[in-house]
């Protein structure tokens, strides 16, 4: 069991967080969202159930951060300054968390949960973990498109459509991410040029 406090290297209360964080996923993984407590995640971890409550009330919190955490790091891709080349790169990022990633099963976890329980609803609006990632894709082609479209809106059409198609319990090997990211881009294109018709008729 990992104890709180150390002589050398990182606090050990900070090494018993992050175990925290690396067990939950796997632990949920293993057993679901359902059997998943915080005692069975405290022995996953090898640390003591009163320092899991320390930092988190419930279990949805423990799994939001670490899917927060993972998220940031598995949907970040280097931008190329192709557009469409960067919508692919991102939608390819999306699909594999989603569908792959034990962090993509706790934030699909989740978003099940939030339908019925008020709280884990309230956690997941507290903080938009897809369209965090997705901003820093879209914003430079907003800019250079001119596209009326505000943030929200393209991001939501950038990420909607694999979020609802895996979500939904299709197969994930009939998205097209290149043909995804292909339609996006014309979508910024169209709104730019319904921006300048109107315009020229005033």
């Amino acid at each position: 069991m990992v104890e709180e406090h150390g002589r050398s290297g990182r606090p050990r209360s900070e090494r018993a967080r992050t175990a925290v964080l690396n067990a939950v996923d796997d632990l949920l993984v293993e057993v679901g969202y359902a059997a998943l407590t915080m005692k069975g995640i405290a022995e996953r971890a090898g640390v003591g159930r009163q320092t899991v409550y320390r930092w988190w009330s419930n279990k949805a919190e423990v799994l939001y951060e670490a899917s927060a955490i993972d998220a940031r790091k598995e949907l970040s891709v280097p931008l190329s300054g192709d557009p469409a080349r960067d919508f692919t790169a991102y939608l390819d990022a999306l699909v594999k968390f989603l569908a792959h990633s034990d962090a993509g099963a706790a934030y699909r976890a989740l978003v099940g949960e939030a339908q019925h329980d008020t709280a884990v609803a309230a956690l997941l609006s507290s903080g938009d973990i897809l369209g965090e990632s997705a901003t820093k894709v879209v914003e430079p082609a907003l800019d250079a498109s001119g596209s009326d479209l505000s943030v929200e809106q393209a991001t939501a059409l950038l990420v909607g459509p694999p979020f609802f198609h895996i979500l939904s319990g299709r197969s994930v090997e009939s998205i097209d991410t290149r043909r995804l990211a292909e339609e996006f881009t014309r979508v910024l294109v169209a709104r730019r040029r319904q921006d300048r018709g109107a315009t020229a008729g005033r």
